[in-house]
């Protein structure tokens, strides 16, 4: 009896040690479960502080550049002579952008989205300063059209929403074709619903027949 009750008492207290490690190892696993999640915590923590770090680095050298071409503006360069481009340039401080426009004559045969020329100096010369002098930065190819019907060529598009988006992109891919980051740079097709002078007579509807690179600087 006494022999039974001697191998009862160590049999339990078998299963309490081994109870007591099993739980030991359940909360080894619970801490290192913890210690990673901790340190994946850790390392996002880190890299939204260096992210941050970098946009306001970044935004503060945007203001800089923007602020100095307003200067050069005041003491009498033009647009284009501030910001590096040619033609028509204009600089809108308040959205912190810079839009160069090209007319379609430049770039488009009536009622076409293919480049008159296999290579275009518009377009190497845009490309041009934006390595030089805005690498990185965020950019906008905006495709307009005036309010005549798509008649001749209607074959190939459905309106003029739809001949302005594959202009855009005709010049985007030109450019991303000559070195721009295609993380950096969209297409924007706005059709006949933007335009910049009225389109009651031949001069204004050239007008409005145009693409624009807009440079984001903010």
């Amino acid at each position: 009896m006494k022999n039974a009750v001697q191998k009862i008492l160590f049999v339990g207290c078998v299963l309490m040690m081994v109870s007591v490690l099993a739980g030991c190892t359940n909360w080894k696993k619970k801490y290192n479960a913890l210690d990673v999640e901790h340190q994946n915590l850790q390392g996002l923590y880190e890299n939204c502080v260096a992210s941050l770090d970098t946009s306001a680095s970044e935004k503060a050298q945007l203001s800089q550049q923007l602020e100095e071409m307003r200067k050069q503006m005041q003491q009498g360069k033009t647009a284009a002579q501030a910001t590096g481009f040619e033609g028509d340039v204009k600089v809108d401080e308040r959205a912190g952008t810079i839009t160069v426009t090209l007319p379609n004559e430049i770039l488009f045969a009536s009622g076409k989205a293919t480049l008159k020329s296999s290579t275009s100096a518009e377009l190497d010369q845009i490309y041009s300063v934006l390595r030089e002098r805005y690498s990185g930065r965020q950019v906008d190819v905006v495709g307009h059209t005036d309010t005549d019907p798509i008649r001749r060529t209607k074959d190939q598009w459905k309106d003029n929403w739809d001949l302005s988006a594959e202009r855009a992109l005709t010049v985007l891919r030109y450019l991303v074709d000559r070195g721009v980051q295609p993380d950096n740079i969209c297409g924007v097709a706005c059709g006949e619903s933007r335009p910049v002078a009225p389109n009651t007579s031949a001069a204004g509807k050239a007008k409005n027949r145009r693409v624009e690179i807009v440079v984001h600087m903010r």
